[in-house]
């Protein structure tokens, strides 16, 4: 369907016109976060600080007073512990330091000890170096991305769509980073997996809100800045229902992932959920209403074009 001057009868919410309540709520969340990454930074985890990270299953329940007891009895006071796993039978252990491998066999020793000879592990080593390089790589990930896509868009589009989309797709990257630094959650590699994925599915839903708007401004007869208005809240609507089957498809998945998934990936998925609630809002409430605000008045780039014959 075709934008015409009486769609607007059909629209239940006007979101250009509450622009600005939703740029202001978004500015203010950005500032929080960025507050939070001064005084709180991230939470690294061992993939990105030097350190050791041991994920440790017992064979039995465990809670987490008993796991720190344990380590406290092992001459680890002040390590970050966490239990979980099916049954609360995984410790998750991270040292700042790199453990040598005769301090790691000293840990398993004094735990089978305790809890018998079915105690595994897995070890992680991440050095300072390699630290440095993973997050340096990381960096060069997102800027890659996001100038690939502003590319994109420009070719695809034009400039104005290119600059809001990648305005809206940074937004959303940075509120993922921004509510694991408030909540001090782990940032780890599944982490920045997590913050590309969201980029990816971000402007997806910016590509197709931004395709029916181009589409109807080619059979509209639109002269100012009320009537682009009323033809980016058409596009809007028109493009819901598509993109809020797509959005809640892909939320179901990640929070299954997160409520029954393993421990490893429950991080992973949480980032997912919040960057994909995020490029849901960010694609309606911020990439169309600042294309609006770029685009002007209309006068200028309005073109008259004759609306197709009615067959």
């Amino acid at each position: 369907m075709h934008y015409n001057e009486k769609f607007h009868t059909k629209i239940r919410f006007d979101f250009i016109k509450h622009q600005k309540k939703f740029f202001g709520a978004s500015i203010a969340l950005v500032v929080i976060g960025i507050l939070s990454l001064i005084f709180f930074q991230m939470n690294f985890g061992v993939d990105f600080k030097a350190g050791t990270n041991m994920d440790i299953e017992v064979g039995k329940t465990i809670t987490q007073a008993d796991a720190k007891a344990e380590l406290t009895k092992l001459g680890y006071e002040d390590v970050d512990t966490t239990v979980g796993g099916s049954n609360n039978s995984r410790i998750s252990v991270r040292f700042d330091d790199v453990l040598e491998q005769a301090k790691v066999t000293e840990i398993m020793t004094g735990l089978k000890a305790t809890y018998g000879d079915q105690v595994s592990a897995e070890t992680n080593v991440v050095s300072p170096d390699m630290a440095q390089e993973l997050g340096k790589k990381t960096i060069y990930a997102i800027i890659i991305a996001s100038i690939a896509i502003m590319l994109y868009v420009m070719i695809r589009f034009e400039w104005r769509f290119a600059l809001a989309a990648n305005i809206a797709i940074l937004y959303d990257a940075f509120v993922v980073i921004a509510l694991f630094s408030i909540f001090q959650l782990e940032v780890n590699l599944p982490f920045i997996a997590a913050v590309l994925t969201t980029i990816g599915y971000s402007i997806n839903d910016k590509i197709v809100i931004f395709d029916r708007i181009r589409e109807n401004l080619r059979f509209s007869k639109q002269k100012n800045k009320e009537q682009l208005a009323e033809l980016v809240n058409a596009s809007l609507w028109q493009t819901m229902a598509r993109n809020v089957y797509t959005v809640l498809t892909v939320l179901i998945v990640a929070a299954c992932l997160y409520l029954f998934g393993s421990e490893s990936i429950k991080l992973f998925a949480l980032a997912k959920l919040i960057g994909l609630a995020s490029g849901a809002y960010s694609s309606v409430c911020i990439a169309s209403p600042l294309w609006l605000m770029l685009r002007g008045d209309g006068k200028k780039q309005s073109k008259t074009v004759k609306t197709p014959a009615a067959s």
